[in-house]
């Protein structure tokens, strides 16, 4: 069908609802580039004023993901069940929680993207192993998939082309706070790489896009929504990210974190390991793996415990060309050539955090990319010492700086330390995990 855009402008501008047949219209005519930037700029806006329906979003959501490749993995044997964080800092989930997922059973088949901001996604992570390649083809990552239980791999190229063109359009537009947009965006690229089931992460605080909670729990609903639509089992868990989720921030120092996770030497009590856990949890029971969360649990702490997990981590480094060696020596991953100890100036309780602030300190070492074309260092970043509530002396130190460029090592410290307040307040408790969404409580 061919659309007339300022027909839909217009349309959404006065509050209607844009028919199925509108919406794959227009995606197809934007993505032709038959539809202009200044007319889809002016459609998003009246979208962040006028929203959308849930049906809207869900055909907005399909339309997206029909606009390049939709990966099909039906030859991998099982339930393939995906994850996606909406963001935060310090969060090596996926590092720990697709080994151990994959132990128990559920086939991990992930396409990731790249970061952009204070640290790197999860392929720079990776890639801060020597030799691994992210690169290759869908057929080799099935069967590494179906070789192995897990594989990760950057998107291909013509993955959701529609997402990239309105995203940029997005960026430098004003209107990425709007939780239709939000939610089609994400959703279109987990549908399109083929996954069964999802599992979506949604961080909330300050160190969250979606700041306040109840945006949180909106964008979970909605994504739970469109994927149940669409025939896609999904689950949303809303977490806290008001500290780093992790104590480290940057690529190969949070391998060196994953690694010791899943080699016992991190609490079963840390904040990380909980979210872990819980996240797995859901993945078990989507996948077929548990009826309960307790028997998931049962089964993920066995993958922990056992060294099975790590041995799952080592399989996916070797599989993509890396040395698992790491897996045995995570301290060979602390390679900066300078490590700088940020001390506290007063006794007291850690009482604040700024995240956010904490990501771009990271960033300013080098850990994070501002722009795609950006070069990350693997080696540089930020290991915390404290967390929310810990009794300091004057002199401890805060957090360990691992430092390759100090061009910028002093603005970072100053950063740092505005975002980290120590004072004679405790703070107010935040639990680790606010809900969880399913689908049943969208009826």
């Amino acid at each position: 069908m061919s659309v007339r855009a300022v027909d839909l402008i217009l349309k959404k501008k006065q509050g209607g609802e844009l028919t199925t047949e509108e919406i794959n219209g227009l995606i197809r005519g934007y993505v032709a580039r038959e539809i202009p930037d200044y007319q889809m700029s002016a459609l998003l806006m009246a979208i962040c004023f006028r929203g959308m329906s849930r049906r809207e979003t869900s055909d907005l959501t399909m339309a997206m993901t029909h606009s390049g490749d939709v990966v099909d993995l039906s030859a991998i044997r099982g339930i393939k069940v995906d994850k996606h964080s909406t963001g935060g800092v310090g969060d090596t989930t996926t590092l720990i929680l697709g080994p151990l997922v994959a132990a128990c059973g559920v086939p991990v088949a992930k396409m990731s993207g790249r970061g952009l901001g204070h640290t790197g996604g999860t392929l720079d992570k990776l890639e801060a192993i020597d030799g691994v390649s992210v690169s290759m083809t869908v057929e080799r990552f099935i069967e590494i998939v179906q070789q192995t239980g897990i594989a990760v791999i950057g998107q291909t190229g013509n993955l959701v082309p529609a997402d990239k063109l309105m995203y940029a359009l997005r960026d430098v537009t004003g209107t990425i706070d709007s939780i239709p947009l939000i939610a089609s965006s994400i959703m279109s690229k987990k549908i399109a790489a083929g996954s069964d089931a999802i599992v979506l992460d949604v961080k909330t605080g300050s160190g969250a896009f979606m700041q306040k909670k109840e945006d949180a729990f909106a964008l979970a609903q909605e994504m739970v929504g469109i994927g149940e639509a669409v025939g896609r089992k999904t689950v949303a868990v809303v977490t806290d990210m008001n500290q780093p989720l992790g104590m480290a921030i940057g690529n190969a120092l949070e391998v060196r974190e994953a690694i010791l996770a899943l080699s016992g030497k991190i609490s079963e009590d840390d904040p990380l390991i909980e979210v872990v856990l819980l996240l797995g949890s859901e993945m078990l029971r989507l996948g077929g793996a548990a009826k309960t969360e307790e028997e998931a649990k049962k089964k993920l702490l066995w993958a922990l415990r056992s060294g099975a997990g790590l041995e799952k981590l080592r399989t996916l480094l070797r599989s993509l060309g890396g040395d698992g060696r790491c897996c045995d020596e995570p301290d060979s991953l602390l390679r900066a050539r300078r490590q700088i100890d940020v001390t506290a100036d007063q006794d007291g309780v850690v009482g604040k955090m700024n995240a956010v602030a904490i990501g771009e300190a990271s960033l300013l070492l080098g850990a994070g990319r501002v722009t795609k074309e950006d070069q990350i260092d693997p080696d540089v970043g930020i290991v915390m010492n404290v967390r929310l509530g810990d009794l300091v002396k004057k002199g401890q130190p805060l957090a360990r700086f691992y430092v390759n460029d100090e061009t910028d090592l002093i603005a970072a410290e100053e950063l740092f330390r505005s975002a980290l307040k120590v004072s004679q307040e405790a703070p107010r408790h935040s639990p680790m995990v606010y809900g969880v969404v399913r689908a049943e409580q969208e009826a």
